[in-house]
């Protein structure tokens, strides 16, 4: 297995690209060719430049509010050139003074490859659970 110190640098620097509102560094962690499957609003993304849009208006959208990223329940599994990363991540909006504002959480997966020296996002997959009734609410841990 592949030092998974290096893999988890990929869930650092994801946070901090949120928090900076950082759009060229956060599309830095993806492939090109990158396929995502998003909770929100599209099905499928094909390509990082189709989710690009998505990413600058989120980011944009934000104003004086900050985004912490927590990961929690991280497993990762990897050798030299095949990653797979699962977690569970909670993105909590800051005010400009401190205050937590709102907060989600959602499951996600990524499988990365190393290319080029680095490694790179080359698909996600990000959801959040259902109830199994009538109401099919979220359900929320």
């Amino acid at each position: 297995m592949e030092n998974p110190i290096a893999i988890t640098k990929i869930l650092e620097a994801y946070k901090t690209a949120v928090f900076e509102k950082d759009v060229d560094a956060f599309m830095l962690l993806y492939d090109k060719d990158a396929r995502i499957f998003d909770t929100w609003g599209v099905w499928l993304f094909e390509g990082s430049d189709a989710r690009l849009p998505v990413i600058q208006d989120w980011l944009g959208s934000l104003g004086a509010e900050r985004v912490i990223v927590n990961f929690d329940d991280v497993l990762v599994t990897s050798n030299h050139e095949i990653a797979i990363v699962s977690a569970v991540g909670t993105y909590s909006a800051i005010s400009v003074d401190g205050d937590e504002l709102r907060s989600m959480q959602n499951r996600f997966t990524w499988a990365l490859k190393f290319v080029d020296n680095s490694w790179k996002i080359i698909h996600e997959h990000t959801s959040v659970p259902i109830a199994n009734d009538l109401t099919a609410k979220l359900i929320r841990d």
